[in-house]
């Protein structure tokens, strides 16, 4: 059984924080209209069934985050979640991450983080947390809240509506601690998951559900914002069908620092590049998520991800290009020409993608983890399927230099 849901701990939003006289510290929500963030999360875990292992995987959240309106002290955030994944290897290989979902929300926070949220949003996962007690704190002093998780469980057991999942999340003021070589006020939030689940229309359904999440946050004084938070879980799925799921490992997440891109300019830098390198069939532009490199007719083996031996000669001079920008993480998307099923172009797209995303692993131009496969099939032609020439368009590789 592999895993669909996602399990990710993130707080989209602006914290701050006071430190005050003998070690306090004031902890609360505020927001500024217009305010843009981006956060990435990372979750390694092992995925069990019926107690024995059943595979390893990594799953890579990007997350971009805009305060749209400011009342009373409320933010009203509009967020897009992009998750990917990748199965790993039980020697520990892993090739590059494969796209899974996006997600759109719209929800508003106030002051101490409780979140006004419409049912039929998937994201964040885990809601109400962290909140705080509107007090200073101590190091060593404690508080309580209610909070829940929210999943998305469509493809694992065909259960339509966002799964609420329910807890109580106790909280420890930590006072100093370090991450990554600098000492940072931190917070520890705990809960435990014990609930017997009532039945819900679906194919499968969790019957009970065992579970433990332990974190650390980290807060920056000098941004006004969390710098990172830690985490170990365990969730243990007793389905309706008897079989018993188990997810265990870790997660974190980050504010990302690096500077807007000025898309136009780079665009420009680029073109000037392919035509210095004389790279046919490519061209560049910019989009919403960042300057892509287009290849038409990428040459691979019939109905195969295998390249032919002249592409990889022009994914060489591709490779010198992405290595002016080695700070940007990268998408790699595969289109088809239409022909065969629709299955079919999806899967032989994605592989190709997979194929030109290997080979510049392989040329150092990113590690692994910041490489994500996706294949569109023929949902994106650029031209008609009429000609052999038209259709050469449509086979091709997108390379996209992600702002975030």
């Amino acid at each position: 059984m592999r895993k669909k849901w996602i399990y990710c701990f993130l707080w989209p939003c602006i914290f701050f924080g006071l430190s005050l006289p003998g070690g306090a510290e004031e902890f609360a929500y505020r927001y500024r209209e217009g305010d843009t963030y981006r956060i990435l999360s990372t979750v390694k875990e092992d995925v069990y069934l019926d107690y024995r292992l059943n595979h390893r995987s990594e799953i890579l959240n990007r997350i971009a985050v805009k305060v749209t309106e400011v009342t009373d002290g409320k933010g009203r955030h509009e967020a897009v979640f992009q998750t990917s994944e990748r199965t790993v290897g039980r020697a520990g290989n892993a090739r590059s991450f494969q796209w899974s979902r996006e997600y759109d929300s719209v929800f508003i926070r106030d002051a101490m983080g409780y979140i006004d949220i419409e049912k039929k949003y998937y994201m964040p996962v885990v809601r109400n947390v962290p909140v705080f007690p509107g007090r200073d704190l101590k190091p060593g002093e404690t508080w309580t809240a209610e909070g829940h998780e929210m999943h998305d469980f469509r493809d694992s057991f065909g259960i339509e509506e966002p799964y609420r999942i329910p807890f109580n999340a106790n909280y420890t003021y930590l006072g100093e601690r370090e991450w990554e070589g600098r000492n940072y006020p931190a917070f520890s939030v705990s809960y435990r998951i014990l609930s017997e689940m009532p039945a819900v229309r679906g194919s499968v359904w969790p019957m009970r559900i065992r579970g433990a999440s332990d974190q650390t946050v980290y807060w920056d004084r000098e941004t006004g914002q969390a710098a990172a938070y830690t985490e170990s879980f365990r969730m243990i799925f007793e389905l309706s069908t008897g079989r018993i799921v188990e997810y265990r490992g870790t997660a974190g997440a980050r504010l990302l620092e690096s500077e807007d891109m000025d898309k136009n300019r780079v665009a420009g830098r680029i073109a000037e590049e392919i035509n210095n390198l004389n790279i046919p069939d490519a061209s560049v532009r910019v989009d919403d998520e960042g300057i892509t490199i287009s290849l038409e007719n990428v040459q691979f083996q019939a109905d195969s991800a295998v390249l032919l031996r002249q592409e990889k000669s022009k994914l060489d001079r591709i490779a010198e290009i992405l290595l002016h920008y080695p700070e940007r993480d990268i998408l790699i998307a595969g289109h088809t020409a239409l022909a065969g099923t629709a299955e079919g172009r999806n899967r032989l797209s994605r592989e190709r993608a997979a194929a030109v995303a290997e080979y510049l692993i392989g040329k150092k131009v990113r590690e692994a983890d910041r490489v994500v496969v996706r294949g569109y099939g023929a949902d994106r032609p650029v031209a008609g399927n009429d000609t052999e020439r038209n259709r050469s368009r449509n086979r091709r590789v997108e390379i996209t230099i992600l702002e975030n």
